[in-house]
């Protein structure tokens, strides 16, 4: 009895560890999630657990670990960690430091965009030119690393990315962009691999400015095809690493020189899109590090928020406030749908998230749109907050949670 038990525990604990959402676009950095029966219609007065004010306007995403929610916060000149009980919202703890460079950013684009990442131990967050910083569950900070300024008129958004020992990092966009990993225990550089301005990919003047050339792109490691990749985009190009050695297992090119989207890999198949009306590719990884272009879009529509992928189609929701669902193995579009709600401004910067067969995203103006992951268009519920939002919806077992410009809303029961 005394070992079912330990195993039914071990289980249980294994399945509660599953459902967090411990880094940005959740474990597999592919915005899906296995809960369900999370909310679908609600307003900024029904169906809201609870709600807490934040100091100011920020687009980080939270993420969740246990009980506890976990947002960066920009505040003055502290860049700071907030941890929040996923209960009832009370605030555990804040930490954090005090700027010495403010950088450039777009007014868009406030200080702290960038999302924490945690294996459940610990908490990684990055805070631009004021470092990498690693705290425990506690708020105790164990480590912090400075990796030098970052600066770019429009500001950084990539998030850390914890993958077994080591946490990785797309540092950028601006004339120093460069991947790193770094010891999670320790903070300690494993390697490191620098990707300077390399404007072969186009002859257009504005592209070769480093002001309109950059990556916001957060890494995605995954086993493709046997082997363990982590898979990042550069602009005019997607690469691949072996990541414990930083290896270059292959390079792509066929996108443009704004990229704010991370890769979406679905086994053997990866797609990158660009920005600024820029391409999409979708690519097939074949042994030996080969790859095979599927398709490619020469020109599309802006794209901030990432897409997500689900039972062989690709959802995305888009600058201008137009969704749209495309077939991952050729690219062909099945539907595009614009979103609107009641405030009749449309653009949206939210990446999909994908969870019981539904996405959700929220556009800038605080529209929160349900619909079908599915190739027959259906839409379920425009929920409104009516609060600008850059953020993206993250679930949880409490329900969902949206940063605000100026909340943290739990979604759900009370």
């Amino acid at each position: 009895m005394y070992r079912l038990a330990i195993a039914a525990f071990i289980a249980l604990s294994c399945i509660a560890q599953a459902e967090d959402w411990t880094q940005w676009r959740g474990p597999k950095g592919d915005g899906r999630s296995s809960l369900t029966k999370l909310p679908i219609q609600w307003s900024s007065t029904e169906n809201i657990a609870w709600r807490i004010k934040l100091a100011e306007p920020g687009n980080s995403t939270p993420i969740v670990v246990g009980d506890k929610v976990l947002v960066t916060q920009a505040q003055g000149k502290e860049r700071l960690l907030l941890c929040f009980s996923l209960t009832d919202g009370s605030l555990l703890w804040s930490k954090g430091i005090e700027a010495a460079i403010i950088e450039p950013t777009h007014s868009t684009n406030p200080m702290c965009s960038s999302s924490p990442a945690s294996d459940g131990e610990r908490i990684i967050v990055w805070h631009g030119s004021a470092g990498l910083f690693c705290y425990d569950l506690k708020g105790d900070e164990l480590w912090r690393r400075e990796l030098g300024e970052q600066k770019h008129i429009w500001g950084y958004g990539s998030s850390p990315v914890i993958v077994d020992d080591l946490c990785y990092l797309n540092f950028g966009p601006g004339e120093r962009s460069f991947l790193i990993a770094v010891d999670k225990k320790t903070g300690e550089t494993k390697w490191q691999h620098n990707e300077p301005i390399d404007t072969a990919g186009t002859s257009e003047a504005k592209f070769q400015n480093a002001d309109f050339y950059g990556s916001w792109s957060t890494p995605v490691v995954r086993n493709i095809g046997g082997i363990d990749q982590l898979v990042i985009s550069f602009p005019f190009r997607v690469r691949s690493f072996e990541p414990k050695s930083g290896q270059l297992l292959w390079s792509s090119e066929g996108i443009n020189a704004l990229v704010y989207t991370s890769p979406l890999i679905e086994e053997n198949i990866i797609v990158t899109m660009g920005g600024y009306n820029g391409m999409a590719l979708g690519l097939k990884y074949q042994a030996n590090d080969r790859i095979e272009r599927l398709w490619q879009h020469p020109k599309t529509k802006q794209r901030i928020g990432s897409g997500a992928i689900h039972n062989g189609y690709i959802f995305i929701h888009n600058d201008p406030g137009v969704a749209e669902c495309f077939e991952l193995t050729t690219g062909k579009l099945v539907w595009e749908k614009r979103l609107a709600g009641p405030s009749g401004k449309n653009s949206n910067w939210s990446s999909v998230m994908i969870a019981d067969g539904n996405c959700y995203s929220i556009n800038q103006s605080g529209d929160c749109f349900v619909f079908r992951a599915s190739p027959e268009f259906e839409l379920l519920s425009v929920n409104s907050l009516g609060e600008t939002s850059n953020s993206s919806i993250v679930p949880s077992t409490r329900g969902l949670l949206i940063r605000t410009h100026q909340h943290l809303w739990c979604i759900g029961e009370k």
